[in-house]
């Protein structure tokens, strides 16, 4: 897909997605800076939002904060539990609604995700206008998400470069 330095960027980032995929992948953390930089690619950045779930973890914080000193808007949430035990925290429809809004100023829609259930967003924001570019990495991206997006990164490519040692 062509880049040109006029397009106007809006990054929205699945961080639970990308979080297990590093951890269950790789066992390390994914460097969301690095991950930004290359999203935007040098075009005009309108939004970068980061997404996430809070479960009073006593390092959350620090990583929220981390997210916002690169450049992210942290979108927080709290982890539900639910009466049977079972939790869930997730982003989808938050993610969907914020894209929909914002792309009237956008030309392109970067979504740092590979979870699958995003392919409705990605076909509604083509048909209005907007260019899709998914990023995630490829062993736990969805076939039917990278096949809609007009253009598709792979984190997993340049491994080292997206991803940051756990800390022991």
């Amino acid at each position: 897909m062509l880049k040109h330095k006029e397009q106007r960027v809006g990054v929205f980032v699945d961080v639970q997605n990308m979080y297990y995929s590093a951890k269950n992948l790789h066992n390390a953390h994914v460097n969301f800076g690095k991950v930004l930089e290359d999203a935007v690619a040098d075009r005009k950045l309108i939004r970068a939002v980061a997404y996430v779930i809070r479960a009073d973890n006593s390092e959350e914080q620090k990583f929220f904060d981390a997210l916002a000193n690169m450049g992210f808007e942290v979108r927080e949430k709290e982890l539900q539990t639910f009466w049977s035990g079972t939790k869930k925290g997730d982003w989808d429809v938050g993610i969907a609604i914020d894209a929909i809004t914002m792309s009237p100023k956008l030309d392109v829609a970067v979504l740092v995700t590979g979870d699958g259930d995003f392919t409705p967003l990605v076909e509604f924001l083509q048909y209005s206008g907007v260019l899709v570019e998914i990023i995630a990495f490829k062993e736990t991206a969805s076939a039917r998400l990278i096949s809609s997006a007009d253009d598709y990164f792979s984190l997993s490519d340049n491994a080292r470069r997206y991803l940051l040692s756990k800390a022991k």
